[in-house]
């Protein structure tokens, strides 16, 4: 009987669990049926009359670059864009057509959409053209069920208001390229674009921002009905430059009135870069859209290779602004002092050969200042010769040069200040002393760009501290704060009061090479070095006939450089310059660094730290549109 009663009381138990578990299935199964009924209802009644749902990726707004007074570089424009589908489009050839009888579209559009179509997955949206203007669009809407898979777009377009003031510096964006895709699915989006070169390139991921979706509801004839669910997109980081615009335009006008040139004008003591320009340009808004094969042949085509920034990448003889570093190197060495002098009678002979002074009849006695003054080579023939290539170099790479120093811009180059060791490596042979006094004027394997001339001045008139350019304020942080200051070199000071000496002689005496381009103005008076960097080695036979610079094809001609400082006594901004194959030698290069000087002392851009400026990312944009 017992046994009987717990036989029954182990079936009943057993029966409540499984009635448990039936009860609770049924109750999710009649959850989820009610969750399909009520809540998700309007969507699969949506699928059931033939409409589908698309889910977008809506693009990120770019992040905006601006100067150091929030002046804006690069901004975002409204876009109008016509887009195809193939997959929802019957024939795209036909759907092309009939859309080139409503609006502007060229054969060459038609074939590049075509051709995208080809290696593009099918449902994946093609960007045919773009910039189209509102009449244009309503033309299309109207006609949208004769023109399958076709629809229009809102979106934003790159827009570069200095046009080639600051093509090099800010950069432009282009298409993703098969390269550049990777997990980030914003890159598969029409016409989506990412930075190619300077400023774009090197911030792209924190301009880009982050991607938003959309779910949204399309008829039957691909018409979006209305929108179910959308996520916002995040605007990208705002970058604010150390630049100021309009010494940027005013470089940059100023530079393009010679064939090939570039120029750097910096801080001495902060780093911070107000201007770099190279010239010629080009306009970065030719490439936001497709850039015309004319326009793209023509830039290829220039001997003086527009594309290149060559504030940064073109790397030059240092000529006689290196005269500097070696009159420092034999200073430091001890091998000259203040009182040290040389008589130049026109040139220097070494053994058997001889190395000829630019000037033919000689300076006579010169010491460091007057070697500067009227960069006398002579001096620093006899110079090298006693203090070597060796502690030359160390002196130059001291002041910047041979090496790469950080600035954001990725199509920053080295440069190169060779010495034994790399003779020898490099090339496999022993230096000879010849090499050595023909590197104490700037010349053999020595190149420099125009921003390491730049940071070479800055050290050299800022007493002696290591300061590195800086253009964003990523370099800021990355250079470790200027204001907490910068490494103290281990140059004597009355060793750097010479040279500055010799430099100031150069412009505001008259002996000095640059005389003739002097400020007018004596409270805008600076101080530098000239310089003339040899592309062919002069013959005999030129010397005898006294061939003339201009008087030589463009390409043989001689570079012009200028270094140089302002104000006069107490030094704040540097400019370096280089122009390709000038006319005039030297003499090209210092009236534009002199116009550089004066316009930079005037607008004074130092005066206001870029801390109290435009670092805030969320500061509204200046209405500063330039002319």
């Amino acid at each position: 009987m017992k046994k009987n009663q717990d036989q029954v009381r182990v079936f009943t138990r057993r029966a409540f669990v499984i009635a448990g578990v039936q009860g609770a299935l049924l109750g999710v199964l009649g959850g989820r049926l009610a969750w399909l009924q009520i809540s998700q209802g309007a969507r699969y009644k949506t699928l059931s009359d033939k409409n589908r749902i698309n889910l977008k990726v809506l693009a990120p707004e770019r992040g905006e670059i601006v100067d150091r007074f929030g002046v804006p570089l690069a901004v975002n424009a409204q876009n109008f864009r016509a887009l195809i589908i193939p997959e929802q489009a019957t024939d795209i050839e036909e759907t092309l057509r009939r859309l080139q009888k409503m609006i502007e579209l060229s054969e060459d559009d038609i074939q590049a959409v075509l051709k995208e179509a080809q290696k593009t997955a099918k449902f994946v949206p093609i960007e045919i053209t773009d910039d189209l203007a509102w009449e244009d669009v309503a033309k299309i809407e109207v006609n949208l069920p004769d023109l399958p898979g076709l629809s229009t777009d809102a979106g934003k377009r790159r827009t570069y208001p200095f046009k080639e003031a600051t093509a090099h510096l800010v950069g432009y964006v282009g298409a993703v390229s098969k390269n550049d895709i990777g997990d980030d699915p914003v890159l598969s989006l029409p016409g989506f674009k990412i930075g190619k070169t300077g400023i774009e390139k090197r911030f792209d991921l924190e301009m880009r921002g982050q991607a938003g979706r959309s779910e949204v509801e399309v008829n039957v004839v691909g018409r979006e009905v209305r929108e179910l669910k959308k996520r916002q997109s995040h605007h990208g980081r705002r970058v604010t430059l150390t630049i100021d615009g309009e010494l940027q335009r005013f470089a940059q006008n100023r530079l393009s009135q010679e064939k090939s040139a570039s120029a750097v004008i910096m801080d001495a003591h902060t780093g911070a870069v107000y201007a770099l320009a190279s010239a010629p340009a080009f306009d970065p808004n030719a490439f936001t859209s497709r850039i015309s094969a004319a326009y793209w042949e023509e830039l290829l085509a220039n001997p003086a290779h527009p594309m290149t920034n060559k504030a940064v990448s073109g790397q030059y003889p240092p000529a006689s602004t290196f005269k500097m570093i070696s009159l420092l190197a034999g200073l430091q060495s001890g091998e000259i002092n203040n009182n040290t002098t040389v008589f130049c009678k026109g040139y220097y002979e070494f053994g058997r050969d001889r190395f000829h002074c630019w000037k033919r009849g000689g300076h006579g006695w010169v010491d460091g200042r007057k070697a500067l003054q009227m960069s006398c080579d002579t001096y620093f023939y006899d110079m090298a010769t006693k203090v070597g290539i060796d502690k030359i170099a160390v002196v130059a790479r001291m002041m910047g040069l041979g090496q790469k120093l950080d600035f954001e811009l990725t199509e920053e180059r080295p440069g190169l200040v060779p010495d034994r060791n790399w003779k020898r490596g490099k090339i496999g042979e022993k230096w000879q002393p010849g090499e050595s006094i023909v590197a104490s004027i700037g010349q053999g394997y020595l190149q420099a760009t125009p921003l390491q001339l730049a940071v070479m001045t800055a050290r050299l008139v800022n007493g002696g501290y290591a300061v590195k350019p800086w253009i964003t304020a990523d370099g800021l942080a990355q250079n470790s704060m200027p204001e907490k200051g910068w490494l103290k070199l281990d140059i004597d000071p009355k060793h750097l009061e010479i040279v500055k000496d010799g430099m100031e002689q150069v412009v505001n005496t008259k002996e000095g090479t640059a005389y003739g381009s002097r400020a007018a103005d004596p409270a805008l008076a600076f101080g530098g070095k000239t310089g003339t960097g040899q592309v062919q080695r002069i013959t005999m036979k030129q010397r005898l006939e006294g061939v003339k610079n201009e008087e030589l094809a463009w390409k043989s001609r001689h570079h012009a450089l200028f270094v140089g400082y302002a104000p006069l006594k107490s030094p704040r901004y540097i400019a370096s310059v280089v122009v390709e194959h000038g006319v005039g030698g030297s003499r090209t290069a210092a009236p534009l660094a002199r116009d550089l000087l004066i316009e930079t002392q005037k607008r004074d851009p130092g005066a206001t730290p870029i801390h109290s400026l435009g670092l805030n990312p969320n500061a509204p944009l200046k209405n500063e549109e330039p002319a």
